[in-house]
């Protein structure tokens, strides 16, 4: 996508993702079109926390000046006062990054990741209700936890793999570390055989786009409720199949329907079931989510692997 820049220069493309990257270098565009001497007082009236270097000054470098000012920011920030530059500037690149903010993505950031499980459901903790800090206090050798930081540019296998790595031993090969984690998260799948094929067509993606790819996350835990003590009460989807977390905050969940989406423990039709499965769906479409289910009987089609990763290769824009 181009748009004719207002100053009369040449088509400037617009970026694909709204990131804090982006967000940094169009916003220290927008503001070093004011001159040296304005500058500053402009930061100051958008509210901008002053840089830690010591002499700094916009008069060396406009663009960099604002940088360093916009550095301590995060995405939310970032565009909050990028809706401010809109309203005042009218700036075209600004306003293409508001709107791809506001058309998707899930507001608020990755806190914890519970996945993989292979036996007994984890027991958690709320361990500091201030900072939103859980524990996993209970079969947590059954799961996997990871509780590093996950910003607006997603999760990728690489950044998985590496924190595998660190969990087990950094200093075996990355090849080694990558294959123990691949064989650890398909053991989570257990004895199922479709959503083991789903998952190895999506790996094979890891060799031919390379490992900055988003990782497919099997088994994610989305709700805990420890109160609900009867089937009739427990929440419907406790557990996601598999969750890719994408650049600018996006979360796709990947469901793999068997007849027990829709069909009682007899095979009959359940309405109230299929019911429940689509509200579920609704509620988290509305939190932000992108929800792709894929029905088990197409995997009965010798062509699907090829189809599987022609719907990955366009969910990942590549």
């Amino acid at each position: 996508m181009s748009m004719v820049d207002p100053w009369g220069e040449a088509p400037k493309a617009m970026p694909d993702r709204a990131t804090v990257v982006t967000f940094r270098d169009a916003i220290s565009t927008r503001l070093a079109a004011f001159s040296a001497r304005e500058v500053e007082a402009e930061c100051v009236r958008y509210g901008l926390p002053p840089s830690a270097g010591d002499g700094d000054n916009p008069w060396d470098s406009k663009y960099r000046y604002v940088m360093r000012r916009v550095r301590a920011l995060d995405l939310d920030q970032l565009a909050v006062l990028a809706r401010r530059l809109v309203t005042d500037t009218e700036d075209p690149t600004l306003a293409h990054l508001v709107a791809l903010v506001e058309a998707g993505g899930v507001a608020g950031g990755v806190r914890n990741l519970i996945f993989a499980a292979n036996g007994p459901k984890p027991r958690i903790v709320l361990k500091d209700a201030v900072a939103n800090t859980i524990d996993v206090v209970e079969n947590a050798e059954f799961c996997l936890f990871y509780d590093d930081p996950i910003g607006d540019d997603g999760l990728s296998w690489r950044r998985l793999v590496d924190w595998w790595a660190a969990l087990n031993d950094p200093s075996a090969p990355e090849r080694d570390q990558a294959t123990s984690l691949y064989q650890r998260l398909l053991a989570s799948l257990g004895s199922n055989e479709v959503e083991r094929r789903f998952f190895r067509a999506y790996c094979t993606l890891y060799a031919t786009l390379g490992p900055e790819i988003p990782a497919l996350i099997p088994q994610v835990y989305l709700h805990y409720n420890p109160y609900a003590r009867t089937p009739a009460s427990t929440l419907f989807r406790q557990r996601m199949d598999f969750l890719l977390l994408l650049p600018g905050r996006r979360r796709a969940v990947l469901e793999i329907d068997g007849r027990q989406h829709y069909a009682d423990d007899n095979g009959r039709a359940d309405t109230q079931r299929y019911a429940a499965m689509v509200k579920a769906d609704r509620e988290l479409t509305v939190a932000g989510y992108e929800v792709y289910r894929f029905g088990g009987a197409e995997f009965q089609d010798g062509d699907f692997d090829a189809r599987v990763t022609e719907f990955f290769l366009q969910l990942l824009r590549v």
